[in-house]
């Protein structure tokens, strides 16, 4: 069972940016996707982005249009989410997400998520 913790949430000032952290309980297969989803107050939890071990296959959700990044630190366990031009509509508890896989298409999510976070509130002020 594999135990995730965010880290960096808070409150930042529209345009501004802010870094989330994940940190993994072990180093498995149940790491080898990892990721971040976000929900907001009266919303359903979104996908946001979520990159294999390696890096190469990195997946956004449609709404992120090249303001995220996504990167891992697989010594540390770790994956992060830079957000930069922050927006209030970027207001949500983000969620960390690890599993085997990703499965997703046309920046839907479709499945592979096994294990979460409880979430870290990231608050978007205009």
């Amino acid at each position: 069972q594999v135990q995730l913790v965010e880290s960096g949430g808070g409150v930042v000032q529209a345009g501004g940016s802010l870094r989330l952290s994940c940190t993994a309980s072990e180093n498995g297969s149940g790491i080898d996707a990892m990721g971040w989803f976000r929900q907001a107050p009266g919303e359903e939890r979104k996908f946001v982005g979520a990159t294999t071990r390696s890096g190469n296959n990195t997946r956004w959700g449609d709404f992120v249009k090249g303001r995220f990044t996504i990167s891992r630190d697989n010594a540390k366990n770790m994956v992060y989410l830079q957000m930069n031009y922050l927006k209030p509509e970027d207001t949500a508890v983000y969620y960390c997400a690890s599993g085997p896989r990703i499965i997703t298409m046309d920046g839907q999510y479709y499945g592979g998520m096994e294990y979460w976070g409880k979430g870290t509130l990231v608050t978007v002020s205009s």
